[in-house]
């Protein structure tokens, strides 16, 4: 059974464009408000039969999906390169390995992860009583990533919101509608019961309905200010949101690191996918001492990348997704001119792709040190002791990820927990996205919630407390009638059970012989 939602609507349409070489890809039938509304129910009463599979059938349904992608590994990394213009080496490396380990992991551990838990309550234990936490699915799950990453972002929370019992609706971005509709034909193919997961096809005014649609989850990827006015829909149905939104992540040389090795991962860690990465290293902080050296490197390095369409396997960095984000990067690269900054390589770009671009000179008063600059630029600036290098990591709205590279990994360590990020590496950058065992999320204007690893699985269900009293044979001392003899036992809750210990309890017990006894007779 179809597990796609392919909505025909003839008066509107997206066109599909491949941004490295201007050509059609395909045009897909925009889902309207009305239609977005109904998968939602549809999703609604798929879920209560899918709520009540077992954690072996939806781990074969993604098994099964997984075999699939493998099959189709070729095809797959070609239409992720041709509609969001990263080289297929990217591609392959950064969106499909990634996924198809997040999918083994949570179809293989989801129930473990999810087991009851019972609650240690203390002395209420000694009363006969015990808790536990169990786990329940939410309902429909609304899914809205952004075009950067539009394979494995989707897919992967598409998979998790399975695991863990419930239904999706995904909203692709309209930059890439064919990859979105890709996972709803992988789902389908993989035999998943009708409506479980759907897909929605449409520009903003699709997710606002989606959101508007009022699912019981919204996991957004995107802009602060999308971010925002999402936050501000979902509120009015008290929807559960979950947001990933931008970063400006700094990255921190001490003199004493390796300096061959950090100037690889600076390389990478800003240009790779053309710089489009929201843990994309925005601004690197470089020991004074180490600056020239490792600038003179960073420039060797990123001379010898290569330009050009993501279908030839020598291209290092492919076109940009679209013609609104390489304003936003010329437009940053002409602020750091004009504010003092000196471009070493790079700044040119013609059609969708942008020269990766070395800048020096870089500080926090520039503009485009505070704004996301979501393109191939790396802004260098210089600190002199590791209470300046941490602040100016933190002068940002910013928290998503950053990264601390020094020899010293007791100072790499001491420094990453004093930096607000939700991740920070020592001596690695902007890979963590990929480890789907991991949480990913960030603090400040960088986002709401986790997703992935457990944090972020605990996000997708609710916990339901289930407290059982094993000897309901005797009135609780607590209850009503009250008078001076439930006073004076209360009195002796709060000195000696409330105590924590035993001995202290043991003090209460026949003035709770007392009580009880009234309790009875009453």
């Amino acid at each position: 059974m179809s597990a796609v939602l392919k909505i025909a609507n003839e008066s509107e349409e997206i066109i599909s464009y491949n941004p490295a070489t201007g050509a059609e890809i395909g045009r897909v039938a925009e889902t309207s408000a009305e239609e977005t509304k109904a998968a939602v129910e549809r999703s609604r009463e798929a879920f209560k039969a899918w709520r009540k599979t077992s954690f072996a059938e939806r781990k074969r349904f993604v098994m099964k999906a997984r075999e699939i992608i493998l099959a189709e590994m070729d095809e797959i990394a070609l239409l992720i390169s041709n509609e969001s213009g990263k080289p297929v080496a990217e591609a392959l490396s950064m969106e499909i390995a990634p996924v198809l380990d997040l999918m083994q992991y949570f179809a293989r551990n989801a129930e473990k992860l999810l087991k009851p838990r019972k609650i240690n309550i203390g002395l209420y234990a000694a009363l006969g009583r015990s808790s536990k936490i169990i786990y329940q699915p939410l309902g429909v799950v609304g899914i809205i990533p952004a075009w950067n990453y539009p394979f494995s972002i989707p897919l992967g929370e598409a998979v998790m919101s399975l695991m863990a019992g419930n239904t999706v609706v995904l909203k692709p971005s309209e930059l890439t509608p064919f990859i979105g509709l890709k996972i709803g034909e992988i789902f389908e193919k993989a035999g998943l019961p009708e409506n479980v997961v759907q897909i929605v096809s449409g520009a903003g005014q699709t997710g606002a309905a989606l959101v508007e649609s009022a699912p019981d989850k919204i996991m957004f990827t995107g802009s602060v200010a999308t971010g925002k006015k999402i936050a501000e829909s979902a509120a009015k149905n008290l929807t559960s949101i979950v947001l990933e939104l931008g970063g400006k992540d700094p990255m921190i040389v001490f003199a004493d690191a390796n300096l061959e090795i950090a100037a690889d991962a600076a390389v990478w860690g800003a240009f790779c996918n053309a710089g489009q990465s929201c843990s994309s290293v925005e601004r690197l902080y470089v020991e004074e001492s180490a600056v020239e050296n490792l600038t003179n490197l960073i420039v060797e390095k990123t001379r010898k990348l290569k330009l050009g369409k993501g279908n030839d396997a020598a291209t290092d960095i492919g076109a940009m997704s679209s013609e609104r984000q390489l304003k936003i990067v010329a437009d940053h690269v002409e602020s750091f001119e004009k504010e003092g900054a000196k471009i070493l390589t790079g700044g040119k770009h013609h059609d969708l792709f942008f020269e990766p671009t070395v800048i020096s000179g870089a500080n926090n008063s520039m503009r485009a040190m505070q704004e996301e600059t979501f393109g191939p630029t790396l802004p260098i600036a210089t600190f002199r002791t590791e209470e300046e290098a941490v602040k100016l990591a933190n002068d940002s709205e910013f928290g998503l990820t950053a990264s601390v590279w020094t020899k010293d990994l007791s100072k790499g360590k001491r420094i990453a927990e004093r930096i607000e990020a939700g991740t920070v590496c020592v001596n690695e950058v902007l890979y963590t996205h990929g480890i789907g065992q991991t949480p990913w999320g960030g603090f400040k204007n960088s986002g709401r919630g986790r997703t992935h690893g457990l944090e972020g699985l605990m996000e997708l269900v609710q916990p339901q407390h289930i407290h059982v009293n094993r000897v309901a044979i005797l009135p609780n001392a607590w209850w009503l009638p009250y008078g001076a003899t439930a006073i004076e036992t209360f009195k002796g809750f709060a000195r000696y059970f409330a105590s924590g210990s035993l001995f202290q309890t043991s003090k209460l017990v026949p003035q709770l012989l007392k009580r009880i006894k009234e309790l009875r007779k009453k």
